[in-house]
């Protein structure tokens, strides 16, 4: 134990200190930042100029309906299409053509333009047109009020949806919730499995490439080797995902109190006024809507999802990084390891939507028969967590992927023992399951 101690001690040091992990560590979250906020700042900025829209309106009822935007102009003319179709000076975006009435004929308008309508364009007129067409319609019935009683009649639906406990208590509960923590636990486990364990494997190929590993394996067991590489890399993961945790809700906190800060006093003063006028219904409604959130928060046992994913957690990458070592140790070029890697990487896709699929029916065959499979476990309970399974079901799920992963570690490591000094052969999978019989 002591050497594994002192294996794990080494490839921990070795590659934090990396100018590589402090460089990803440190702008990884800046990225994450920007990815959160750069695209609602880019969809804010509008264009120097207004871009005009000439509309040629043969019946001359639709062309007052549209009215000048901070991005459009809309330009009603009498001229016609072959005339801006040859214009040289390009004032024209584009040109909405009507020829004939559109509750007869929807196919007498069309929107032209030298370059791609952008779709913000083609949705506004959509849905300006639309409205005044269903608007005719209506009253085309010459019913009274027809508008007015579809309108009312239009009533939108959520039920609200209750847990009991064991001892009859009720809870309010949210799917949306619930599928939404199964899938951040998911992904993370996903994604760290995939890096990670790609990352032993590498560790290892290159090594064994260097020669170096000649001179570490006359003084430690393969085994432990093995095992202090794939914990210390284990760390190495953790502290990134740790560190960028962190450093992204800093950066993505701060950013909201900078933007926030930047409210005037006028808008300020508005918006207290505008709260005082509202009155103590609102007051009464923000009330009872933050009781239903805590309801909906305390039905979530996190304690138990919390404790499930660390044991996933470190089954999952256990399991799999083991393998990863075992390939890495057998192969020497990176070519190579696509044909052992490939159906490894199948599994975990096949995970990942087996995992999607159980949000829908997290009690169905295909997510409960996922959940008892060591390969795909990690992944799949991840996101049946939140709907309260048996806890036999978690038991035998744990206990079966431990069992799994401690005779992968075991296979593994004797391909390892064996494939570690073998230089100048791709071994075959048949002879990989040869050597795990070497004593």
């Amino acid at each position: 134990m002591n050497k594994i101690g002192l294996i794990v001690k080494r490839e921990y040091l070795r590659r934090v200190s990396k100018k590589s992990f402090l460089i990803i560590t440190f702008l990884a979250p800046f990225l994450f930042a920007a990815l959160v906020f750069v695209p609602l700042w880019l969809s804010g900025i509008k264009g120097n100029e207004a871009k005009k829209v000439a509309i040629i309106d043969a019946t001359g009822k639709y062309a007052p309906l549209f009215q000048n935007t901070d991005e459009y102009i809309f330009i009603n003319t009498n001229g016609n299409l072959d005339q801006y179709r040859y214009d040289q000076n390009k004032e024209i975006f584009a040109i909405l053509n009507i020829t004939g009435d559109l509750l007869e004929n929807p196919n007498a308008a069309a929107l032209y333009s030298e370059k791609q309508i952008p779709i913000g364009l083609k949705q506004e007129i959509d849905n300006i047109l639309s409205k005044n067409l269903r608007d005719e319609k209506l009253a085309s019935f010459n019913i009274p009020n027809l508008n007015k009683i579809i309108e009312d009649s239009k009533i939108k639906f959520d039920i609200k949806t209750v847990k009991w406990d064991t001892e009859g208590n009720e809870k309010s509960t949210s799917a949306a919730v619930a599928s939404i923590v199964g899938m951040m636990l998911t992904l993370i486990i996903y994604m760290f499995i995939m890096f990670y364990g790609a990352m032993v494997m590498q560790g290892v190929m290159e090594e064994k490439t260097n020669r170096i590993i000649e001179v570490i394996i006359s003084s430690v067991k393969p085994f432990d080797l093995m095992m202090g590489k794939i914990i210390g890399i284990g760390f190495v993961g953790l502290t990134q995902v740790f560190l960028w945790g962190i450093l992204t809700t800093v950066l993505v906190s701060g950013t909201l109190l900078f933007l926030g800060g930047g409210t005037s006093p006028d808008d300020l003063m508005n918006a207290q006024m505008a709260a005082q006028n509202i009155g103590g219904a609102m007051t009464v409604q923000s009330s009872e809507m933050q009781t239903q959130i805590q309801e909906v928060i305390n039905s979530i046992n996190f304690t138990e999802i919390g404790v499930c994913f660390v044991l996933y957690f470190i089954g999952g990458y256990t399991l799999y990084a083991a393998l990863f070592a075992a390939i890495g140790s057998a192969l020497e070029q990176q070519e190579d390891t696509q044909q052992f890697m490939m159906p490894i990487i199948i599994l975990m896709v096949f995970s990942l939507y087996a995992g999607v699929y159980s949000m829908n029916n997290p009690d169905g065959p295909l997510a409960v028969w996922c959940s008892f499979i060591p390969f795909t476990s990690p992944i799949v309970m991840m996101v049946r967590l939140p709907y309260d399974i048996p806890i036999w079901e978690i038991l035998v799920s744990v206990g079966l992927l431990f069992a799994t992963a401690l005779f992968i570690i075991w296979g593994s490591s004797k391909i390892y023992r064996v494939g570690i000094l073998m230089y100048g052969k791709k071994p075959s999978l048949k002879e990989l399951i040869k050597w795990t019989r070497y004593k």
